[in-house]
This record gives structure tokens, sequence and C-alpha cells, in this order.
């Protein structure tokens, strides 16, 4: 149809134009790297052609060819640079009444599937949102099939792509829309909650202290941890420690900030409190105590005993060194001391995450088996 075309981007200007551009397959790719998978399309099938950035449409990259099996599953296998590789089924005009029309077409795809979700991207201006596309065309293939409409963890997934006047329909595996949340996974934020994180201080002269700070202030504040408290042995320079908490504190607040942009939920700042770290232990040895050091056992024998310390209590102390590690009479009031990497000593800035990282995998492992998950 375009073989006399000798410029790609002339389709765009007769998409807006109105005109029927026959689509066979939509793929998607990272902003910036439309032009790249157009022309690794091209190579690897020379019969194609291809239309990056359609009416200067960022992100997507549409396919012309009569192969779609054949092409679709190469370039899955082949081009890295791609996200998503959506086979078309049917297009048509981007009106309600059409679109709703159309994706009856989609109907017999949808035999013996238990489970369906529509999803919608509009590109242009329309008197109609990508919701009312998901909600008719979803109601029209439910009345159709009597399949089930799951939103969380579609089987299928009938995607309608929009672009100006034009719509392309198709189906495709709803493991191609993988989500953050998922029945598999048990949500485990809250366990933090109950972990209270004893930092003992990184202190020496400027900048070290405040950098320092503000890598340990962000990640306690990523794992929104119950509180953290920074615990000294002993006298230390005012000025050192000083500008360590203004460190504590900005990197808590640039994260704090980030969550409350960008999470669903409402974040909760991280508290800071500054104790000795010998009269913090005396005051809190009936509490569950875990000292993170190499002379401890593997992580991985002990994740049931770390689980189970954070379910069942009501708060759990971890203990973390600096560059001197946690006094070893410290020891003898934990529960557990724990080596979280045998033969490798874990960074100051790293070793919250570490430890946070290797108590997620152990709630996640354990509460699957009370939850009697697979």
């Amino acid at each position: 149809m375009y073989k006399d075309l000798k410029v790609q981007n002339l389709l765009p200007k007769r998409l807006t134009m109105g005109s029927r551009a026959k689509v066979s397959i939509i793929v998607k790719t990272l902003r910036g790297y439309e032009k790249v998978v157009s022309t690794l399309i091209e190579e690897l099938f020379p019969n194609v052609s291809t239309y990056p950035k359609p009416s200067g449409y960022l992100g997507i990259v549409l396919v012309e060819s009569s192969d779609v099996d054949n092409i679709t599953s190469e370039i899955l296998k082949q081009i890295p640079e791609v996200e998503k590789v959506f086979p078309v089924v049917a297009e048509c005009e981007a009106n309600l009444d059409s679109v709703v029309k159309c994706s009856e077409k989609i109907a017999p795809l949808l035999k013996n599937t238990t489970s369906f979700a529509v999803r919608t991207t509009r590109r242009g201006k329309h008197d109609f949102s990508s919701i009312d596309v998901n909600v008719l065309v979803g109601a029209k293939l439910k009345e159709l099939t009597g399949c089930k409409v799951d939103l969380d963890s579609p089987e299928k997934v009938v995607f309608v792509e929009i672009i100006d006047k034009h719509a392309y329909i198709g189906i495709v595996d709803g493991k191609l829309f993988p989500k953050k949340k998922s029945r598999e996974k048990i949500e485990i934020r809250n366990f933090f909650q109950k972990v209270s994180i004893v930092q003992m201080p990184y202190l020496g002269k400027s900048p070290a202290p405040k950098e320092m700070g503000v890598r340990i202030g962000r990640e306690a504040q990523t794992f929104e941890v119950g509180e953290l408290i920074i615990s000294p042995i002993g006298p230390c320079r005012a000025d050192e420690l000083r500008e360590f908490l203004d460190g504590i504190h900005q990197g808590i607040e640039s994260r704090y900030q980030i969550q409350k942009r960008v999470y669903s939920h409402k974040p909760r700042r991280v508290e800071t409190y500054v104790q000795n770290l010998y009269e913090l232990v005396r005051e809190r040895k009936e509490e569950n105590i875990i000292v993170f050091e190499p002379e401890g056992r593997p992580v991985s024998k002990v994740s049931g005993e770390m689980a189970r310390m954070v379910i069942k209590g009501k708060r759990t102390n971890f203990l973390i060194g600096s560059r001197e590690g946690i006094p070893t009479g410290i020891y003898r009031f934990a529960n557990l001391v724990v080596d979280l990497c045998p033969g490798v000593t874990i960074a100051t800035d790293s070793a919250i995450s570490s430890a946070m990282i290797a108590l997620s995998f152990s709630l996640q492992e354990n509460l699957d088996r009370l939850a009697k998950i697979p």
C-alpha cells in the first residue's frame, strides 16, 4: 500500500488527515527508540513497511505485513529494544460506536478464556476517554462471551490503540501487562513499621558524614521503617554528628517527597532519634534484637526466625554498625547475629537495604507458607 512512498514520515500526515492505514502490528518501544526499532525490523524483514512515531506520537511503531504471527515472534526474540508487540485483529474509526461494534470481532478469540480485561491507549483529541472505551468494550464482550472481567490478573487483555481518527483492536496474553501487585505477592510493607533501625553514626572529616547520612536516610525512608535511631558509643565530636544528622534528615525528606508524588498510598515520614547504643540495648533487652555483622549465621539459616520475630513481635530492633562494627558484648543480648553475605563486607550505606531486603524475602517466604500459596 505504501510501496511508492519514499519518505516514512509521510504516513503521520496521512493518518492525521483521516485516511485508513492498513496496520498489521503495533510495536511499543521506549521513547526515543522508535527509528532504531523501525530500522531493525526492516533489516530483519525486507518486505515489511514500518512507520515510526505516527502523527508524531512517541514510543510507537506501526508495521504493515502479511506474515503477522512469524514477524511478531521474531521481533520479540531478536529486538530487546521492543517493549510490547500487539498483532492487530481489527481496525475502525475512533468513535465509541465504531469501536464497540468492531470489538465484536474479538469475541470468538475469547473462547475457553477464563477472564479478560480491556486496556485502551488513546492518542489525540476525542469526545470520550480511555475509561469509556474500557467500560463499553468490556461490557459488550462480556455480554457476547460470558467471560469474566478481571482487572487485576486477566488471562487475556483486549487492547484498543487509538491514534487520532483510527482505532486498532486485538488480543494478547495478560502476562504482557504485569503489575507491581498480584495475587502471588503478599503485601509486606506494613510489617516494616515494626522494625526499628538502630544505626551507629558515620563520623569523620567533612563532607563524608553528611554524604553518608543522606544515603542512610534515603534507605530508611525507602522502606518506611518504624523509626531510625542514631546510636553512638561514648562521646563523639558534635560537629561531625551534627553533619551526619543533617544528612539523615535531608535523605529522609528527599525520598519522602518522591514517595508522596508517586505512591498510590500515603507514605509515612520516618521519625529519627538519638540514643546511646548501650543504653538502648539495656532498655530494649526484652524486645527482639538482631545484630547484622559478619560473625553471625548466614541469613539463609535464620530466615524463618527473622520472619517469626517480625510477624509475632511488637517491635524488632535491627542493629547496624558503621566504620566500627557493633560491639561484641552486645551479641549476648541479641536474639540473632546475622551475616547478610558471607565473605563480603556490606558497605555502610547499603546495610539497611540489605537487611530489609533479607527481611522481605523471609516474610514473603513464610507468609506464603502460612497462606498455603503454591
